[in-house]
């Protein structure tokens, strides 16, 4: 890395040297047998170069071949993208617990056997078919620039994914975890699941209309997309969001705090700098309702004459490998603040309602203005705090501006999920579509 870099200073103003090197084995069980055993590596560099305001972009897992990658960089400059940002100088980061080296010693032949165990219960007792994933992750993340910025971090985890899928149909009660390195999983969760879906195998069609709804942790996506889109630096340069001028205002009920916390240890990967090594700090987006920021990357920060909050981050919502993705505005650690009530209280307050636990089709509407309109998959019907039947076939639409200024009560729990850690949220007043 340290050649490459001294290469790239003698031909360009500036450069970054980005290496990732990520190794995962996972388990992955269908229809309650083992269906595969993976374990991969996939070292790789990638190269950012600035000559005469302009980026270059490379990337290659042929570490060996400096001269192509630099090469490769420099004919990218030929694209004019336009970089009037500098590379930062990050001498100094947060101390982070980020890795337990007990996870090194964890083997594909223990995740098998607590899979096993897992589907075993989940076969004596649901007629589902079972769809269970074990993993566990290491990466090391290294960034060096001709600033003089040269830092790095490990980070490993080990998670599960359990899903009970209904017969007949692809819709499924799903959940899992992450933590350092490996546990068993919890009993109270694998009774949950079992209680849920047992409760929920009779199919009913309820009435269309405006109801409560709650949404579920595996739902949530749904509107964090919506907030991420609207609070984003890319969205307000490119005069797309429609909260653009509304810091310090009210937008949501004030029951709503959501911030990010990327050094939140607490859980597995927590970041003490983003992919453009600019220290990570906690930022508040949302506090009791009031907005409160909006979140940069290099790129944008400049753009919008604003210093970058450390969310420059190699990801895409599509996937992609880091290397070859270009830092972009993003929030990686969501979460939203827990309320003060249980999931049981919750379910208490809806006389008529229903209940999210998953959202087919979450990129559908206007996500920059926050529309949605997303398939219900699966959605539980609830009476009198008690939930009577499965939906099929529903639709539920609205906008996320709206939405979550209608909310009745939060969970008091967080639940990791796709885009952070969340609690379930109950709102009212929601538009849901049956056969009915």
């Amino acid at each position: 890395m340290e050649k490459l870099l001294e290469m790239a200073k003698k031909v360009c103003d500036q450069a970054e040297v980005y290496s990732y090197e990520p190794a995962t084995s996972s388990v992955l069980f269908e229809n309650a047998k083992l269906h595969n055993i993976e374990s991969s590596i996939h070292a790789g560099v990638s190269l950012r170069i600035i000559k005469d305001g302009k980026l270059g972009f490379a990337y290659t897992r042929n570490i060996l071949n400096r001269n192509e990658i630099l090469q490769n960089a420099l004919d990218s400059l030929e694209g004019k993208v336009e970089a009037e940002y500098d590379f930062p100088l990050t001498t100094e980061i947060s101390n982070l617990k980020t890795f337990d080296s007990s996870i090194e010693d964890l083997t594909t032949s223990r995740m098998v056997e607590e899979l096993n165990r897992i589907s075993e219960q989940f076969q004596s007792k649901t007629d589902a078919e079972i769809s269970l994933d074990s993993y566990k992750h290491i990466e090391k993340i290294m960034i060096i620039n001709s600033k003089g910025t040269d830092i790095n971090s490990k980070n490993g985890g080990f998670g599960f994914y359990l899903g009970l899928i209904f017969p007949g149909g692809a819709s499924s009660i799903s959940r899992s975890q992450s933590y350092f390195t490996f546990k068993k999983t919890p009993q109270n969760l694998v009774n949950e699941m079992i209680e849920f879906y047992n409760s929920s195998k009779k199919v009913i069609e309820p009435k269309s209309g405006k109801m409560k709804v709650l949404w579920m942790p595996n739902s949530m996506h749904t509107l964090t997309w919506r907030i991420l889109s609207g609070t984003s630096s890319k969205s307000i340069y490119e005069k797309i969001s429609p909260i653009a001028e509304k810091i310090g205002k009210k937008i949501f009920d004030k029951k709503l705090t959501i911030h990010d916390a990327p050094l939140d240890d607490k859980y597995p990967w927590a970041r003490a700098f983003d992919d453009e090594g600019v220290n990570c700090h906690p930022l508040s987006i949302i506090e009791n309702g009031v907005l409160k920021s909006f979140y940069y990357d290099l790129n944008f920060a400049q753009k919008l004459n604003k210093k970058s909050t450390g969310h420059g981050y190699r990801t895409s919502r599509w996937g992609g490998e880091a290397i070859g993705i270009k830092p972009n505005p993003n929030l990686t650690h969501l979460q939203i603040k827990p309320g003060n009530t249980s999931f049981s209280e919750l379910l208490k307050f809806m006389d008529k309602g229903m209940i999210i636990e998953g959202a087919m089709g979450a990129h559908s509407g206007n996500i920059p203005n926050g529309d949605y309109s997303v398939g219900v998959s699966p959605g539980f019907y609830v009476e009198n705090g008690e939930i009577i039947g499965r939906v099929k076939d529903a639709m539920i639409a609205g906008n996320v501006y709206d939405t979550l200024k209608n909310v009745i009560a939060i969970e008091d729990t967080l639940h990791p999920s796709w885009s952070g850690r969340f609690p379930a949220i109950l709102c009212d007043d929601v538009s849901v579509a049956t056969k009915k």
